[in-house]
């Protein structure tokens, strides 16, 4: 019996690869039973970087808690099987180009016709409406396209642009999206009795975490904004290499006044660190903590003077992280060792506050991975189990949809659906 606060609400999920299966992995985590369709060979994340037939890291990360149903929507029996299925389901998510699920049977208006208070979740990658709604993507595409791959202009090596880190932050804030929505709409739909579409994107959400840089107030920034489009615009139709144009405009870009000791990394004698102190009263505590003046005292420089900060650097250098972090927690300066992800399953302050779960895979055994990321103290989230092997519980959704063994057994035989390996007729 899960204990959630969305305890008793069934999610069709349709989706595949990030956005969408995150999404759903949070509603299950807050108690939603997620009924997830895939097509026989499986979703493509299932398919990236195999450990075992049809499992792979990427795929368990994102799909724990659900129930496998497989089903080839391209075949109109299983077509009937999803609207069956839709009537007795409270939200559906999918995130795949308009025609797409129209042609499949299962966009808002075809389930809005089983199930007429369905809240039903559109992700896309650039929105219904626009020249690009037709365009498929994904995180690096979005990224492209809002601004957040140059959002630092990083380059590789080479000149290429580069993407900033492993992780797919299009892609997981859409994610979050999907889930927020999706309680939203529950809300709404308890105080009026209407379900609705809910739609969002990997380019909105890919705009909106970049804050303030996509943001325009003319009265700030008019003048700094117009004389960089006029040298973009200049550029392009010079045709000057692109990684010429953003390595010239990271040269001008202008540091922010105080930033250049105050929030950024240092290497230590045995690592490094970051320290963050945004405010007046942190910074002040930076310095004392270091013994230190304001290098930017008596200078008119935006920024501390390059040999002042290469003073402050060879600082760090001289005492391990360890010590730093005495000093720093002693004074109350923000800061942080930096540390790799593959040491912190067992890291103390992750351990003492839950943020990992110890889950058992049908197939593939023990793992460890991040908890549900809210703690609640009356509706605790939990994780409802590992993600389901390929089509584990595709007999149970059909019989509980009046479908008999016959039948089953004759979808099975022509390939429009398939068993779990311990279900086979």
């Amino acid at each position: 019996m899960t204990t959630g606060p969305l305890a008793g609400i069934r999610v069709l999920d349709l989706t595949q690869v990030i956005a969408g299966p995150l999404g759903c992995m949070l509603l299950s985590d807050l108690g939603a039973e997620v009924v997830k369709v895939e097509p026989p060979e499986g979703e493509p994340w299932r398919l990236t970087g195999q450990f075992f037939p049809n499992e792979s890291k990427a795929y368990q990360s994102l799909n724990r808690g659900k129930q496998s149903l497989v089903l080839d929507l391209s075949q109109p029996q299983c077509q009937e099987v999803v609207r069956r299925l839709a009537r007795t389901c409270d939200v559906a998510v999918i995130n795949s180009r308009p025609d797409v699920a129209r042609r499949l049977g299962v966009d808002y208006e075809s389930l809005k016709a089983e199930r007429p208070d369905i809240i039903y979740v559109d992700s896309t990658a650039f929105g219904r409406k626009g020249p690009w709604a037709h365009r498929p993507g994904y995180d690096i595409v979005a990224q492209a396209a809002s601004g957040l791959l140059m959002h630092r202009l990083w380059l590789d090596d080479r000149g290429f642009p580069a993407l900033s880190g492993p992780a797919a932050p299009a892609d997981f804030t859409t994610g979050y999206a999907i889930a927020l929505g999706v309680c939203a709409a529950l809300v709404h739909r308890a105080a009026t009795g209407r379900g609705q579409l809910v739609e969002t994107s990997l380019l909105t959400n890919a705009l909106l975490i970049q804050g303030s840089a996509f943001m325009s107030v003319p009265v700030a920034d008019a003048e700094r904004r117009e004389s960089f489009l006029s040298d973009l615009e200049r550029s392009r139709t010079e045709s000057e290499p692109f990684d010429q144009f953003v390595r010239r405009r990271k040269a001008l870009a202008e540091t922010v006044i105080g930033f250049g000791i105050y929030y950024r990394g240092y290497k230590t004698k045995n690592g490094a660190l970051t320290v963050g102190c945004l405010s007046p009263a942190t910074r002040e505590r930076m310095r004392t903590a270091l013994g230190i003046e304001d290098p930017l005292e008596g200078s008119s420089a935006k920024s501390a003077p390059e040999e002042a900060i290469g003073r402050i650097e060879a600082m760090f250098e001289c005492r391990t992280t360890d010590e730093w972090m005495a000093i720093f927690d002693a004074h109350g300066v923000p800061a942080s060792p930096v540390s790799f992800v593959e040491e912190l399953l067992d890291d103390p302050q992750v351990v003492a506050n839950g943020y990992v779960v110890d889950l058992e895979h049908d197939l593939t055994g023990p793992q460890r991975m991040a908890a549900p990321p809210w703690q609640m103290s009356d509706s605790p989230p939990a994780a409802q189990g590992a993600s389901p092997p390929l089509g584990r519980d595709t007999r149970k959704w059909l019989k509980e949809l009046g479908y008999g063994d016959d039948v089953i057994a004759g979808l099975a035989e022509s390939g429009a659906i398939v068993l779990g390996l311990d279900d086979q007729p």
